[in-house]
């Protein structure tokens, strides 16, 4: 029974990074893109550390894994929020100066 947990948590948590990897591959605008990338802090390295801390238990290779995932399930949002606003500005002030030469 762990053995096919652990393969099935594997296996959701590789296809999620790989949708994520996709995703961010085939959007056409940023803003689209960081919801992929976003995406990929948190659910597929959810699902490893799962799959990992069904294996081996909460040994210090689990607690490894844990806060290997907390390192980037904490600052990736604010990775993505602080990004996407550096884009939103650039984005608009692009717009102001193609409207000034109008």
């Amino acid at each position: 029974m762990g053995s096919a947990a652990v393969d099935a948590l594997l296996a959701a948590g590789v296809a999620a990074e790989l949708l994520c990897c996709l995703g961010i591959l085939v959007m056409r605008t940023t803003s689209d893109r960081l919801h992929f990338a976003s995406a990929g802090y948190t659910v597929g390295p959810f699902l490893i550390v799962a799959a990992l801390i069904v294996r081996e238990g909460l040994s210090s290779i689990g607690l490894d894994a844990i806060a290997a995932a907390a390192i980037l399930f904490v600052p990736g949002p604010i990775l993505v929020h602080a990004t996407a606003r550096v884009v939103h500005r650039a984005e608009a002030g692009a717009r102001r100066v193609s409207e000034q030469h109008l």
